[in-house]
């Protein structure tokens, strides 16, 4: 992980979009079936949209069926941070981005391969870095 990303709430309003400073800093949910990475195939490495972190390949991308961007595995063991979600009257586990504190999304036991997880991830916190050559 990159060195921490510290920055005033004034600073995330004016770099993110109404809808990204909603589901990333607010940690809100983008609707399902509505993101532009819900079914994208396109090869390359999925960044964290607030501050460019290397989260997601595309390699472990799938489709849950669920409406959500869904990958088996962060890009390494430092890529997201993981926190107990009880809001909503759910038991879940929250996934941020390491570096800048971003909420992503959620991820579940439900997922295939070999750890069986599945993170889902909201669109408006990811930017995909194509595949050079791709």
């Amino acid at each position: 992980m990159a060195k921490k990303v510290q920055k005033t709430d004034a600073e995330w309003r004016a770099q993110l979009t109404p809808e990204q400073y909603r589901v990333m800093r607010e940690k809100g949910t983008e609707r399902a079936h509505t993101g532009k990475y819900a079914k994208t195939t396109d090869a390359g490495t999925y960044k964290c949209a607030g501050c460019g972190e290397p989260l997601f390949a595309s390699e472990t991308k799938f489709d849950a069926h669920c409406g959500w961007p869904s990958f088996t595995a962060p890009i390494d063991g430092t890529a997201v941070a993981e926190a107990h979600d009880t809001t909503h009257g759910m038991r879940r586990t929250e996934v941020m981005c390491s570096a800048c504190d971003a909420h992503l999304g959620h991820v579940f036991p439900d997922g295939p391969g070999e750890n069986g997880l599945r993170y889902y991830i909201n669109s408006a916190s990811i930017d995909l870095e194509p595949e050079k050559g791709a």
